[in-house]
Formats: structure tokens, C-alpha cells, sequence
């Protein structure tokens, strides 16, 4: 493999079928990294034992081979990592770049100096050691009061102070379990992923993982975030939306067609209700980076066509 070559990925969580708003981030960065002659690889992000459901993973896994959406090598499965996130949290500690918290989510919620854009700011209560009496619960890393700022492949330049949007951030949570933010940087670095194309849900987490790839040492990928697929309710279509019913082997025209027109391309009139086998190659030759829309609050679609 050329070092410019393009690495991307698609990592759907097991709670659940396949629904179809993963499936647009699917298709759209199996496209963009097709396109470039790159690599599509597969991860399952089974981080969070409590959440996935039993049969879930290969669910979708037949889901996405009935869709013609092939990936390249072994699917990596995330509960298989544990001793990889141990060993970037040793790495961020030797640097001096972490530190364990005492702090219950009750104790921030009324200490918090102001809400962050995903919830109370951590106020830096253990940051220069635990209080009196106190046993660790969770690992956070310190962030500092400079800006993170990026281009991305759709809604162009993004910019956060960490400090001020999110604070210090969990690394590994009070239930021992490591946080998604270090597994997907420390999972992404280790297969090489140079491309990532998902959903604007993930837009606000971006610079808190390329603030981890930089202390942790690896290249910085590139980003594409596509807009969140809304249902008729203006809320993001999730596996709530009736995922389950959506048959991918009898419908799977319709559904990587309707994908293909969200992000913004346009299917030649012969195409129309061709097999994947015929329409993904039409797709990845003449898929249009600049065609997708960036809209901040989403593209909308009629569950019913589902």
C-alpha cells in the first residue's frame, strides 16, 4: 500500500439493525474512498457491552453485503482492543497529560461554571490531585485553552476551544470502560484510516480527537461529515425509525438510490432501478464531493418510502 493512498472506513455500532441513516454515511464514505482507488475497511464498534444487542453485528453485516457494499480485509471488532486503549492511556500518562477524577456527574452538573455543547463543563476539580478521602473513578485528559480548527470535506472550516465547549474529557469511564472518543483515535491510527466520512451527529467530537491524535503522536485524517438524515418529524433518523422492517436484499436499489440522491448526486435515467451491482460502479466513478449538501440541520425523508 502507497503511503498516498486513500484508507477509509465505515464503523456502525451493534445496537441494532442497520438503519438507514447509517447507511448513508455507509455508501457515502464507501464512494469517496472507492473513488480514489482506496481502501473501504470495516469496524465494529462494540465498545459498550450494555448497549449492543446479540446478533446485531451480523445483522448488519449481511445487511451491507446485500447491499453490495463489499469492505476490504477483516472486520476489526472494538471489544478485542481493550490492551491497545490501555496502552494510549499509558502513553498520555507518561506525557503527563492525564489525570483521575473523583467527580460524579451530579458533583460537575452543580459546579459546572457553564453548560458545554454536549453538556456541563468540567470545572478542574481534580486536575492537581483528588480530594481528601476521595477514589478515582474516571480517567480525563487535560485540554488547554487553545483553539482546534480543521477543514472539513462539506461544511468547510470548523473551529472549538475545547476548554470552553466540552472541558476536560473522559478517557475511561467509572465503569471501566474506555471511552468511544480514545477508541476510535487510537482504532483509526492503527488501521491507517486517512479518510473519515460519517455523520454531522460526530461533527462536535472531531476536534476533541484530533487534539488526541496529536498527543498520542499520528497523522490527523481528513474529514467529510454528510448531513444527518432526518425523518418526517425533524429528528434524526435512528434505529428507532423502524430500521428493523427495511429489507435490504428485495429493496436494495431503492434504498442505495435514495442514498446516492440525499448526498446530493443524481442518477442517470438508465440507472434508475439497476442492481448495487451496476449502480455503486456508476456511483464511485461519478460521485461528487461538492454535490453534497451541507446543511447544518439535516436532509429530510418520508419514513414511508422506507
Amino acid at each position: 500500500m502507497s503511503a498516498e493512498q486513500v484508507v477509509g472506513r465505515f464503523a456502525p455500532s451493534p445496537t441494532g439493525p442497520l438503519h438507514f441513516g447509517s447507511l448513508v454515511a455507509a455508501v457515502g464514505s464507501y464512494c469517496l474512498a472507492r473513488r480514489e482507488g482506496g481502501l473501504w475497511l470495516l469496524r465494529m464498534e462494540d465498545l459498550d457491552p450494555p448497549r449492543v444487542v446479540p446478533g446485531a453485528a451480523d445483522e448488519i453485516l449481511s445487511s451491507l453485503e446485500k447491499l453490495g457494499l463489499h469492505w476490504d480485509g477483516e472486520v476489526v471488532w472494538q471489544s478485542q482492543r481493550n490492551e491497545a486503549y490501555l496502552a494510549a492511556v499509558e502513553t498520555l500518562r507518561d506525557k503527563g497529560l492525564v489525570f483521575d477524577c473523583a467527580c460524579t456527574r451530579k458533583e460537575i452538573i452543580l459546579s459546572a461554571p457553564h453548560p458545554g455543547e454536549e453538556g456541563p463543563i468540567y470545572p478542574g476539580t481534580c486536575r492537581t490531585g483528588l480530594p481528601v478521602g476521595r477514589k478515582p473513578r474516571a480517567l480525563r485528559i487535560e485540554v488547554p485553552q487553545e483553539q482546534v480548527s480543521f477543514s472539513d470535506g462539506v461544511f468547510g472550516r470548523v473551529q472549538q476551544v475545547l476548554a470552553d465547549a466540552v472541558g476536560d474529557f473522559i478517557l475511561r469511564r467509572a465503569d471501566g470502560l474506555f471511552a468511544y472518543q480514545l477508541a476510535v483515535v487510537v482504532d483509526d491510527a492503527a488501521a491507517g484510516i486517512n479518510q473519515i466520512v460519517r455523520g454531522a451527529d460526530l461533527l462536535s467530537s472531531t476536534p476533541r480527537q484530533i487534539f488526541l491524535h496529536a498527543c498520542l503522536g499520528n497523522s490527523v485524517p481528513k474529514y467529510v461529515h454528510l448531513p444527518m438524515v432526518l425523518g418526517s418529524n425533524g429528528k434524526k433518523i435512528s434505529k428507532r425509525h423502524g430500521s428493523a422492517e427495511l429489507d435490504y436484499e428485495f429493496r436494495a436499489s431503492a434504498l442505495i438510490s435514495l442514498s446516492l440522491s440525499l448526498l446530493g448526486q443524481t442518477i442517470p435515467k438508465e440507472l434508475h432501478g439497476a442492481p448495487p451491482a451496476e449502480l455503486l460502479p456508476w456511483a464511485v466513478k461519478n460521485f461528487e464531493p461538492r454535490n453534497i449538501p451541507a446543511a447544518n440541520e439535516g436532509v429530510g425523508v418520508d419514513e414511508e418510502v422506507l
